[in-house]
C-alpha cells in the first residue's frame, strides 16, 4: 500500500490517484502513513464474525461515498465475501506472494520451500469470489536462493512484489491490457 501510494504521489503523469486507505485494523500502521500522505482513511475493528457483515457494509458506503473506481488489497489480510464483490462490482486488484494458480492461501514462502521450488515469485490478480483466484495481470519471478529460510525469501521478494504491483496498476488503469512479467536476474536476489 505505502509503495502504491508513493508511486501515485511522485509520478506527475501516474493515471491514478490514492484518495482512500481501508482497514479492519484500527491500529494498523498504513493508516498513520496515509495520515501522513493526505490520504483519507476508514477503519473499523472487524474482531469477531459479525463484525465482517458490519465492516463490509459501512465499507462499501464509504466506496460509494468517495466515489472509489480500484480498490488495491495490499497487506489485507481478510477473505471479502461474495456479496461485497458483487455489490461494489468494480475491480478489486490484489497481491499474492506465490505464482498463482500455485500455492493460495496463507504461508506460501514455507510451504514453497517444503515442497523444493527452484522459482517463487508473486502475483498481482483480479479478485473473484474464489481464494487467490481471478484473472492473471502480472507476476514477477525470483530464483529461489540456496539454504534460505522462509523469512529470508520473504525479504527477497517482498521488493519485487512492490514494483510489479506498481506497474500492474498503472498498466491496468490505462487500460491497454497489457500483462505485467518481470523475471529476476540470479544477480538480483544473492545474499
Amino acid at each position: 500500500m505505502m509503495a502504491l501510494i508513493n508511486d501515485m504521489k511522485k509520478e506527475k503523469d501516474h493515471p491514478g490517484h490514492p484518495k482512500l486507505v481501508v482497514s479492519n485494523n484500527t491500529n494498523a500502521e498504513g493508516l498513520v502513513f496515509a495520515e501522513q500522505n493526505s490520504v483519507e482513511t476508514f477503519s473499523f475493528n472487524a474482531v469477531k464474525s459479525q463484525d465482517s457483515y458490519i465492516f463490509e457494509e459501512k465499507t462499501l458506503q464509504v466506496l460509494n461515498k468517495k466515489k472509489i473506481d480500484v480498490i488495491c488489497l495490499a497487506g489485507f489480510m481478510k477473505i471479502l465475501s461474495e456479496n461485497f464483490i458483487t455489490t461494489f462490482s468494480k475491480p478489486i486488484l490484489n497481491i499474492h506472494p506465490s505464482l498463482l494458480p500455485s500455492f493460495r492461501g496463507l504461508n506460501t514462502h514455507l510451504r514453497v520451500l517444503k515442497a523444493g521450488c527452484l522459482i517463487h515469485g508473486a502475483t498481482v490478480h483480479q479478485i473473484t469470489e474464489k481464494v487467490d483466484d481471478g484473472p492473471i495481470l502480472g507476476q514477477t519471478v525470483i530464483k529461489i536462493p540456496e539454504n534460505c529460510t522462509a523469512k529470508q525469501l520473504r525479504e527477497v521478494l517482498l521488493p519485487k512484489e512492490h514494483l510489479l504491483y506498481k506497474r500492474v496498476l498503472r498498466e491496468f488503469l490505462i487500460k491497454n491490457g497489457k500483462k505485467v512479467l518481470t523475471i529476476n536476474s540470479a544477480d538480483d536476489i544473492q545474499n
